[in-house]
């Protein structure tokens, strides 16, 4: 099964990192549910702005915790390549 790492932009302009296995219903429950993340609750609208695919969970979780320590920069950088 394929995992996704992405990155959410929220509605104060803070960056959010998460994985999935389902980007459009991640992205749903972020804006519309209490499945989100209690983080990206309180700064909805949260908007799709970054993600790559990986092969299994465990790969996607080290990249999200690579990601994670990055700086804002360079996670922008990511976005924007």
């Amino acid at each position: 099964m394929a995992y996704y790492v992405y990155i959410l932009q929220c509605s104060d302009n803070s960056l959010y990192t998460g994985i999935t296995t389902d980007l459009e219903r991640r992205v749903y429950e972020h804006n519309n549910s209490d499945k989100g993340a209690k983080y990206t609750k309180v700064r909805r609208p949260v908007i799709l702005v970054y993600n790559e695919k990986c092969e299994n969970r465990s790969i996607a979780s080290k990249r999200e915790y690579e990601i994670k320590k990055l700086t804002r920069a360079k996670k922008l950088n990511i976005i924007d390549n």
